[in-house]
């Protein structure tokens, strides 16, 4: 560390990514130091602690893609990381469930996705199978996925934390630290927070929900904007959840990049059904009528998301009149579990995602990872970033190697 600097890499954002990748950081490079800042009170307190905790298998994604490659390498590192540091989880399988003929095409498609990435244990069942599984899911087809378990995401990212101080006296997390600024100088950069200026030889974005604002902050020119998708869940009451035993998903639409409503075993207990997908009005608005001027103004200015409500409108629409209509969301459900009543649910959780959307209108589905000067930008690291955070953080420690030559 040079003089005057007070960390030789500074981490933005105190999600599980950006904790992961100063976690391996920390591991490869023992002799410089790491700073996290997180500007919330806790770490873990946007997307990585409003997730549904599901250890995704890596059975959806384009093979060759990034995704599909760090999600079943970060989904076993994950696993030996919960075992090794004795954090909640439970490796519980789940079903995928074809309810029409118009949805065979679909899951036979995921199931060639599943084979070509080498998801193990993956196979075809037939409608005794899936009431084996799950006596009161209704069926025709479906694919069993033993290896998808689950797991609390917020005691990972705790440990995570703590194993990163405990590497060296000289890094540090540091919360309630909001990046607002940069000021470049020759050899590091002064990182200007509400609570003062950190200098650092090296940075990292792992904003989030903040990321694209981050880079811009940076100066780099992202072609791409982050727009916030928010997402309702509700949970089923004690008697109703006996109904479930433990993760029952729907064929996705292809065309749209979310995974339907589904149910979820929790890790501490009780099954959580959704979510839809909406657009949020605020990045970090977790209620139905959350509103931000600046977080909407970024959005609907934004040519992007104008092309992508005309191409989805009616989804878009079908989406929204779920948030507000109870009747409407059971539907989804019964389609899985027909037994489902208005009366089994109660208001549950929500989260917001943080989708990276082209000037085109697309959804950009992949992890996209930059490299400019002094800087790593993590611009884009959707589901299942937080499965393959391990995985990830290795990518950037190597990135980190490669171009900061630490």
């Amino acid at each position: 560390m040079g003089q005057g600097i007070d960390f030789d890499v500074v981490v933005i954002g105190g999600g599980i990514v950006g904790l992961a990748s100063a976690y391996k950081i920390a591991l490869s490079h023992p002799g410089i130091s790491i700073a996290v800042l997180e500007k919330e009170a806790e770490v873990a307190s946007h997307q990585t602690g409003h997730n549904s905790g599901v250890i995704h298998s890596g059975l959806y994604y384009k093979p060759g893609s990034a995704k599909a490659k760090t999600c079943a390498k970060g989904r076993k590192e994950l696993v030996a990381f919960a075992k090794k540091y004795k954090i909640a989880h439970e490796i519980c399988g789940k079903i995928i469930v074809a309810t029409s003929e118009k949805e065979l095409a679909g899951m036979e498609m995921i199931f060639e996705r599943g084979r070509q990435n080498e998801i193990e244990g993956i196979e075809k069942i037939g409608p005794e199978q899936i009431k084996e599984a799950e006596p009161f899911c209704a069926g025709i087809a479906g694919l069993r996925v033993p290896c998808t378990g689950i797991i609390d995401f917020v005691a990972v990212a705790n440990k995570l934390a703590q194993l990163i101080e405990k590497q060296s006296e000289n890094n540090k997390i540091l919360t309630s630290h909001k990046v607002v600024g940069f000021d470049k100088h020759d050899f590091f950069t002064e990182v200007v927070t509400n609570r003062g200026s950190v200098k650092g030889r090296f940075i990292i974005n792992c904003a989030g929900l903040q990321s694209d604002r981050i880079a811009r902050l940076d100066g780099v020119d992202t072609k791409m904007r982050i727009v916030p998708f928010r997402g309702d869940y509700y949970d089923l009451t004690e008697q109703a959840a006996e109904k479930v035993r433990n993760l029952i998903y729907p064929v996705p639409d292809p065309a749209f990049p979310f995974l339907g409503v589904h149910f979820t075993r929790m890790m501490g207990g009780g099954i959580e059904c959704g979510p839809n997908a909406v657009f949020s009005f605020k990045r970090e608005g977790y209620g139905k009528t959350s509103f931000s001027l600046r977080d909407s103004w970024d959005s609907l200015t934004y040519r992007g998301t104008w092309k992508l409500f005309m191409r989805h409108c009616f989804y878009g629409l079908g989406e929204y009149a779920r948030v507000f209509s109870k009747k409407l969301f059971v539907r989804g459900l019964k389609r899985l579990i027909p037994s489902i009543e208005p009366a089994d649910l109660r208001r549950g959780n929500s989260g917001v995602r943080a989708q990276a959307l082209g000037p085109d209108g697309s959804l950009i589905d992949d992890f996209v990872i930059e490299h400019k000067g002094n800087a790593i930008h993590v611009l884009n690291a959707p589901s299942p970033a937080a499965t393959a955070c391990l995985a990830i953080g290795e990518h950037i420690s190597e990135m980190a190697t490669e171009h900061f030559n630490i």
